[in-house]
């Protein structure tokens, strides 16, 4: 099996209780993030409503006693090569590959960065030249689909910490036959803040990046920020979504994808930096480029 758990601390999480609504909206999200990353993994999909996971199924297996936790475990039909998702524990490559991309949409949602081509990337590469049947086509950009879509689940899972305050951090994790290990962040009042606070700087800057995922229908991707070292969400506004600049945004994440070596991947643009409440970069609205061809 592959599974996942979420255990709330502090306040009445520690005397067992949490409150009732809030505890309930929690495991909803809990529940329709997991689907919503599990159906993309299986089926190369991004959907938008939980009940339309194919080829799975999320079970929850009855709290302890003890503790405020819940485990929910993927189960499934779905054979990936020589894996089917209600046999394979998470150290094999699929199950490894679920919870890998699970503890990636969690990570990226609360802000802390996680390298896609060393992580999900690798084992994804490793598993094709395996010759593993049935294998979806994964890439950033669907990745950067799912985290949108789970926005809002992420944030109704802090409900209990920042809503009637029954608890005040919780933790994720996910757990095989030989035990249960630890995501290496916490949920908690201030990755709350980061998600659903944010303050917009006065003035745009200029910048130079690499475009390393594009989503042609949200006008939503990631660019590589040498100065920040390393890729910032960002969305095109209304003023820039003529042919001439998405084609610029094409082409630079075109030549990046294809060379690995950015010579001609250059991206120029003129932009808005939003942060969040502790002043953490969280994306860029961008309201012009710089294509030099689109001067001339």
């Amino acid at each position: 099996m592959v599974g996942f758990v979420l255990k709330f601390d502090g306040n009445d999480a520690d005397g067992h209780q949490l409150d009732f609504y809030d505890a309930a909206q929690a495991m909803m999200g809990f529940q329709r993030s997991l689907a919503v990353t599990t159906h993309l993994v299986l089926n190369g999909k991004v959907i938008t409503q939980a009940p339309s996971l194919k080829n799975a199924r999320i079970l929850v297996i009855p709290p302890e006693e003890g503790s405020w936790k819940v485990k929910a475990t993927v189960v499934g039909s779905i054979l990936v090569g020589a894996y089917s998702v209600g046999t394979a524990p998470t150290d094999t490559p699929l199950g490894h590959l679920v919870h890998s991309a699970y503890d990636y949409v969690i990570s990226e949602s609360l802000g802390f960065h996680v390298d896609y081509d060393k992580s999900i990337g690798e084992q994804y590469e490793e598993m094709k030249k395996q010759g593993t049947a049935n294998l979806p086509h994964l890439d950033q950009s669907r990745f950067d689909s799912v985290i949108e879509k789970c926005e809002r689940s992420i944030v109704e899972m802090h409900r209990p910490i920042v809503k009637s305050e029954t608890a005040t951090s919780a933790q994720l994790s996910y757990f095989n036959n030989r035990g249960e290990y630890r995501f290496n962040y916490r949920l908690s009042a201030s990755s709350y803040d980061y998600m659903v606070e944010e303050v917009k700087d006065s003035r745009p800057e200029d910048i130079l990046g690499r475009i390393s995922s594009y989503n042609i229908n949200t006008y939503k991707g990631r660019v590589y920020v040498e100065g920040e070292k390393r890729s910032i969400p960002f969305v095109l506004g209304d003023e820039v979504r003529g042919t001439d600049s998405v084609s610029y945004v094409t082409r630079s994440l075109s030549s990046n994808a294809i060379t690995r070596s950015y010579e001609g991947g250059d991206f120029f643009f003129r932009a808005f930096a939003n942060r969040a409440k502790n002043g953490r970069l969280k994306y860029y609205h961008i309201i012009q480029v710089h294509d030099p061809r689109l001067s001339n």
